[in-house]
């Protein structure tokens, strides 16, 4: 009679943002669907959030959600407790504020005693709680191999040159990046593991979202840094939903228009854009006059009015070319969908990996942090055009509309769509394979752990 085989739990904390939660979540069904038990902490804005998306899942899976409780400011009411809508003046005290819930995730991970936490970015201090209760600790980084490895490789080793050429920022974007650093690490000799302590402290292994397909050199040479076995989670993407009917109208309106005619613009729920930048957006797509979809986001509470932000008339002169929408759009339902030919994009990793996925090429219009360097990563890949920019980072209609042509409209799209049609069946091929050996080196960590006991 064969063994069973053991159950072993597993505790998820990512970071706040939208963009981390939902790759955790979805890695979290995945480890369900091969019988580990779950617990998903996070605070209790983004757990609302994660029921209703628990609620519409087709699968039977387990999680059981776990508040986490964040210090209450006056500053940052409850449903600040996300980065999703969150005025960018208050990132710096969202940031701190969960830097100061170590005492209420202590008590959580105390009292569950799972046999394994996984753990984000901004909280390597909840891997030295976990091991320091005898619990293995995993770093799950959301962000890719290129833009990692990358900053590791100037980490260790500032003066040396990266060995990759394809992935570099220009003096603006590094200018940008060095200022957005806390003072004391711009100011002062720290040590040198510190600043990836998320690294240093993960217990043998690294689980990433990515695949081989798109970042195989990038894995390597990120695991040769860090010496850790990178371990690729795959896309990990929600996948679209043709059922829902608050899709409906966006969906018709999509499948009135040609075979890859549409540009689906959006910048991710964490960046906003200025009036500025919306006008020059505007003038680029009236030049080149394609079919778009265009997601428009404002901080809660500072909702926009769009006739105040974009040219005067342009909304009329785009309304059969164009639907503008705010706040929310079905991202995975509008990139699956055969009209959508590019995606205009700030190439947030969720986003990149999720426009392979459905084998539509984007326009890169990079904004902050890790982005230029994913942009540089799908142009490399053959599947992206990115959008010209001045040397202070400004862009004009002009660029914008040279690059929707040249996927839109010119035969450079085509080998890009061909491109991406390639990536996108490797990354799903791969996909199977990255559960079950995600699922496979978490349980041999645990069972070593176990039985050291």
């Amino acid at each position: 009679m064969e063994a069973k085989e053991t159950n072993f739990s597993i505790l998820m904390f990512p970071w706040i943002g939208h963009g981390h939660v939902f790759p955790y979540l979805e890695l979290a069904k995945n480890l369900s669907n091969k019988n580990f038990d779950i617990f998903f902490c996070s605070t209790a804005v983004n757990l609302s959030s994660i029921s209703d998306a628990l609620e519409k899942s087709s699968s039977t899976i387990s999680i059981q959600l776990v508040e986490l409780h964040l210090p209450l400011l006056s500053e940052l009411p409850p449903h600040f407790h996300t980065t999703k809508n969150v005025p960018p003046a208050l990132m710096p005290k969202l940031f701190e504020t969960f830097q100061m819930s170590t005492s209420s995730f202590s008590d959580i991970i105390s009292s569950i005693r799972p046999d394994m936490l996984i753990y984000d970015v901004f909280q390597p201090w909840a891997a030295k709680i976990a091991l320091s209760l005898g619990i293995p600790a995993v770093h799950f980084a959301t962000s890719g191999a290129a833009p990692y490895s990358f900053y590791l490789h100037y980490f260790i080793s500032a003066n040396s040159v990266f060995p990759f050429e394809a992935i570099y920022l220009r003096d603006y974007e590094r200018k940008a990046l060095e200022a957005m650093a806390p003072s004391d690490r711009r100011n002062k000799q720290k040590d040198q593991d510190s600043g990836f302590d998320h690294f240093r402290l993960s217990c043998d292994i690294v689980l990433m979202r990515t695949c081989r397909a798109i970042e195989r050199k990038y894995i390597d040479h990120l695991s040769f840094l860090c010496k850790r076995k990178l371990v690729p989670v795959g896309p990990l993407v929600t996948h679209a939903n043709s059922e829902e009917a608050k899709h409906a109208e966006i969906m018709q309106w999509l499948s009135k228009k040609n075979q890859f005619s549409t540009v689906f613009i959006s910048f991710g729920s964490e960046n906003y854009l200025f009036k500025d930048q919306m006008v020059e957006i505007a003038k680029g797509l009236e030049a080149c006059n394609v079919n778009f979809i265009w997601v428009v986001r404002s901080p809660l509470g500072e909702r926009v009015s769009i006739e105040e932000v974009l040219p005067t008339g342009f909304l009329d002169r785009a309304k059969d070319t164009g639907m503008i929408l705010q706040g929310w759009a079905p991202q995975a339902n509008i990139l699956a969908h055969p009209s959508t030919g590019a995606f205009l994009s700030h190439c947030g990793m969720s986003s990149i990996i999720e426009s392979i996925y459905f084998g539509v090429p984007v326009i890169a219009m990079p904004l902050k942090l890790d982005q230029p360097l994913n942009a540089r990563l799908v142009v490399e890949a053959g599947v992206s055009v990115e959008v010209e920019r001045d040397e202070n980072g400004g862009f004009r209609g002009a660029g914008v509309a040279d690059a929707i042509n040249k996927v839109i409209m010119e035969e450079t799209g085509e080998v890009m769509r061909l491109k991406a049609a390639e990536l996108s069946k490797k990354m799903k091929n791969e996909e199977e394979d990255a559960v079950n050996d995600t699922a496979d080196q978490l349980r041999k960590l645990c069972m070593e752990h176990k039985l050291q006991k």
